[in-house]
């Protein structure tokens, strides 16, 4: 079955309201339609920084006249790397105002990273904050492009990174991480255009505005350019789902290099005249601080982030008595924790990717909390979602599971990378998500699990995802991942992998009794591992690929003690 909404659904859906987005085509016009029908609504709270919609398109003008005389223009590579502040949005925006497609890096890497993405941006200007955390960003760029550090700014001939000329850091103190002599400061540079003119909007909706890179697995990540237009509708509908107004205030912790911040949260927020309050790096105590002087409405939250704030400040982000709507990625459980422990009663369920600008089904905030925890919703408008079987390419009847492919607003393809376009998007549009999943009766989508990590024992499909969401619902389980390995005789067993809360002692055998009796016996482990720690990818993404070794060294070694 092939799912629009609303043309493809038979019957009134109460919870849809048909909005239409912005007339704006671009990012960049976008900012100055908002700036122009309240300038004097507050647009973003950044650390002690605050900017109305009049202040926001302001510095963005000022800085896109920065980077005009530096000789950016809509042909430039500029590449930004920096963490959740107020510099990055309007280095971004200016950016666009150029016309420019802005890749936006990781700030989480090291040199060998940053060198990946370096090569393939191709980046001529890079915008960087100096440090991470405790991490020397300029330390790790020295050993990528010691040129800087004895040339002038807009000198740079880079041995290793040719059409690299241009250095901005972020930030104004430099006392213990000095400038290098070929780069210049954001701060001065701005202060400086102050009364320069600024460039008009060379930006075009149909272009990229941002090339955001997949967290994935793979030894290179893979450029994903997302359109200024869709941006925007993808952001309005998203907004729409979650019931935000122009009152507000959103609050994101997530990095805005990340789809889920910068192509979902963000565009979210401005479409809709909002306030976005930014967080530059997570903490439980801060969070909830931030959530409560800011009167925040809605939050922006991963599995990992609610559980930390519920088990350490849930009680204050219960208090909050304004915080009402926002969006989780998890399951059942997970969502349910955010709108019970946290008190986010309108709590929204999404699935996506970075390829789908960050989401392309969001349930209602008007949905029952039954309906929100089980399903994703259904996909925005202007997205279909169908389901296919892998194995014969047919689309599969409504409540059939196979693989969740989505057409609409989806990436044209991977930035020089043909091979990788070819394999995930079809001849006529479809993005092959590589996720399991369904179409419930009433137009919603079900994620089940990633399509490759489907277990096949004895003819029957096993999705690790559920066995792992009842495996940890053993109060003695703080984490689990389930992984196939191949057994002569069934096909593939279902392996766990499982990490206690601290001062447990439960025991592999306690973990598949609690299974037994509960759950389908072809679901139950065939084995289990206690592990201090399971593999996961920067973003947070479990990797259950890494335990697919250890998970068949077990079943060997157990068909040989049995």
């Amino acid at each position: 079955m092939s799912l629009q909404v609303p043309d493809s659904i038979v019957g009134p859906i109460p919870w849809l309201e048909n909005h239409l987005p912005p007339t704006c085509q671009t990012l960049p016009e976008l900012l100055d339609f908002q700036a122009s029908i309240h300038p004097d609504a507050p647009a973003l709270v950044a650390g002690t920084t605050r900017l109305t919609y009049r202040e926001f398109s302001d510095r963005v003008g000022r800085f896109a006249a920065v980077l005009q005389n530096l000789g950016i223009t809509a042909e430039s590579r500029v590449a930004l790397l920096g963490t959740n502040t107020e510099e990055w949005l309007v280095a971004a925006f200016a950016s666009l105002r150029l016309g420019v497609s802005l890749d936006t890096f990781n700030t989480w890497v090291l040199s060998w990273d940053l060198q990946q993405l370096m090569e393939a941006s191709s980046t001529q200007l890079l915008i960087m904050v100096p440090s991470v955390r405790s991490t020397d960003m300029l330390g790790q760029l020295r050993q990528l492009v010691p040129e800087f550090w004895d040339s002038s700014p807009g000198e740079v001939m880079s041995a290793q990174f040719p059409d690299l000329t241009h250095l901005i850091v972020l930030g104004g103190d430099f006392a213990e991480t000095p400038m290098p002599a070929g780069g210049q400061s954001f701060d001065d540079l701005i202060t400086r255009a102050e009364d320069w003119p600024v460039p008009p909007n060379a930006a075009i909706g149909t272009e990229a505005a941002l090339v955001m890179y997949t967290s994935g697995t793979t030894q290179r990540p893979k450029a994903v350019p997302l359109r200024h237009r869709h941006l925007i509708e993808n952001g309005y509908a998203i907004g729409t789902r979650m019931g935000l107004t122009g009152e507000d205030r959103v609050w994101l912790s997530s990095p805005l290099f990340w789809s889920f911040g910068g192509a979902n949260a963000t565009m979210a927020t401005l479409t809709h005249g909002a306030c976005l309050v930014l967080q530059e790096h997570f903490s439980a105590d801060e969070a909830a601080t931030l959530l409560a002087d800011e009167r925040c409405t809605a939050a922006y939250l991963l599995p990992s982030l609610s559980l930390v704030l519920a088990e350490e400040v849930g009680e204050r982000i219960r208090a909050i008595d304004s915080l009402r709507t926002g969006l989780v990625i998890g399951r059942p459980d997970e969502v349910k924790r955010v709108a019970v422990d946290l008190g986010i009663g309108e709590i929204c369920n999404v699935y996506g990717s970075t390829e789908v600008y960050g989401n392309c089904c969001v349930t209602p905030h008007t949905m029952s909390l039954d309906e929100r925890i089980t399903t994703q919703g259904p996909p925005l408008q202007g997205v279909e979602v169908r389901v296919v079987d892998l194995q014969t390419g047919e689309v599969v009847p409504m409540g059939d599971d196979g693989e969740l492919q989505i057409r609409g607003r989806v990436t044209e393809g991977y930035v020089d990378n043909a091979e990788a376009t070819e394999a995930a998007i079809t001849a006529d549009g479809w993005y092959r998500t590589g996720d399991a999943g369904l179409i419930r009766p009433d137009g919603t989508v079900q994620f089940l699990s990633r399509h490759t990590d489907m277990i096949k024992t004895s003819g029957i499909n096993v999705s690790p995802a559920e066995v792992e969401a009842f495996i940890e619902s053993s109060p003695s389980v703080d984490e689990v991942a389930v992984v196939g390995a191949p057994h002569p005789g069934r096909g593939e067993v279902p392996i766990a992998f499982v990490v206690l809360h601290s001062g447990e002692k439960t025991t592999a055998e306690d973990i598949r009794s609690f299974c037994k009796g509960s759950i389908a016996g072809y679901k139950v482990p065939w084995a289990v591992k206690i592990v201090s720690e399971l593999p996961h990818t920067p973003t947070g993404k479990m990797v259950r690929k890494d335990l697919i070794g250890s998970a068949t060294a077990i079943v060997e070694s157990l068909l040989v003690e049995r």
